[in-house]
């Protein structure tokens, strides 16, 4: 499950305009009681159809993964200042507004059935008011979805049923160099909303299983102290998400960072992934070795590239999950 596919968010104005521009085109086509009834059978359900389809986009967060839920609850508080709690009160408003306009419905269509033309004309504006009330009256609700859904459809294509190793280190110790090398041609390169530069995601392929490969700079790239609590959420959510996580070192200090740096920023990378399987990685190992890792990789020379990533897969010890055989 993304967010890529969840539709706009229309505004109250526009949905009213909408409805009542179709009602009467409808209400043309007959005359009398009947045109009255037509046009109020149309704007009421193009306003509730068109909210019930806002509520009925969005997923349920308690089911979701909770890589998901803990990003979009990030991401939407970022650009949106409203997390997935304030998210949920803004969907129940429009969910109660799109049962209020079928009620409406229900109730003007009944007061018609015995009333002549001029009374039916009556009631159907009446219909409409009360229609157009109760949509302005969830207004600011559809424009907080509507935020939210365009920030959150901007976040990279990071897959949460398959198996994800997270690349991490100070700028310039070789991550990205690592990624474009043992993955695809086409890396998917996005941005969370709240960073400033693009998270890349690679994929590699063993035994039939694609891992991905995740680099993110901007939140992986420096110690946790000095994250912002958006960004803090974030990295929490990556912890849902990671089977492993290689940390890049450069001991040559080409990278613009003391090594003690570098390691202190591994220890804290250790804390906050207690339970996922996390490597140590000399990059750029043709020009020093003097740090202590497991793997010693240079992209340059190909030396310990494969073998890297041949770690990172079995540490990772993903199984398909197979349809029971009773």
């Amino acid at each position: 499950m993304t967010f890529e596919d969840l539709p706009t968010v229309p505004r109250a104005e526009e949905l009213l305009d909408t409805a009542f521009s179709r009602a009467a085109r409808a209400g043309r086509a007959k005359s009398g009681r009947e045109a009255q009834e037509s046009m109020l059978q149309t704007a009421a359900n193009v306003v509730g159809d068109n909210l019930d389809n806002v509520v009925q986009a969005w997923p349920d967060f308690d089911r979701v993964d909770p890589f998901y839920r803990d990003l979009a609850d990030a991401v939407a508080r970022d650009e949106a200042d409203l997390g997935v709690d304030a998210l949920r009160k803004h969907l129940s408003e429009v969910s109660w507004a799109a049962g209020k306009v079928a009620e409406l419905r229900g109730e003007y269509q009944g007061r018609m059935r015995k009333a002549d033309a001029d009374l039916a004309r009556k009631l159907r504006k009446q219909a409409f008011a009360r229609i157009a009330d109760v949509t302005e009256e969830v207004g600011e609700d559809l424009l907080a979805l509507g935020e939210a859904r365009d920030a959150l459809r901007q976040l990279p294509d990071i897959r949460a049923d398959e198996p994800a190793i997270v690349v991490a280190g100070y700028p310039n110790v070789g991550k990205s160099t690592f990624v474009n090398a043992v993955t695809n041609a086409d890396n998917e390169v996005a941005a969370y909303p709240f960073t400033t530069t693009q998270v890349r995601v690679g994929h590699v392929e063993r035994d039939h299983i694609r891992y991905q490969l995740v680099d993110t700079p901007g939140l992986l790239d420096r110690p946790a102290d000095e994250r912002n609590g958006i960004e803090q959420q974030a990295v929490s959510a990556l912890g849902h998400l990671a089977d492993c996580v290689l940390v890049f070192l450069d001991p040559s200090g080409e990278c613009g960072y003391p090594l003690e740096t570098q390691l202190a920023l591994r220890d804290g990378l250790a804390l906050q992934f207690p339970d996922v399987p996390l490597l140590t990685v000399c990059s750029k190992a043709d020009r020093s070795r003097e740090v202590e890792a497991d793997h010693y990789v240079s992209v340059s020379t190909g030396e310990g590239v494969e073998a890297l990533v041949d770690a990172a897969v079995e540490a990772v010890d993903y199984e398909i999950e197979l349809p029971y055989e009773g």
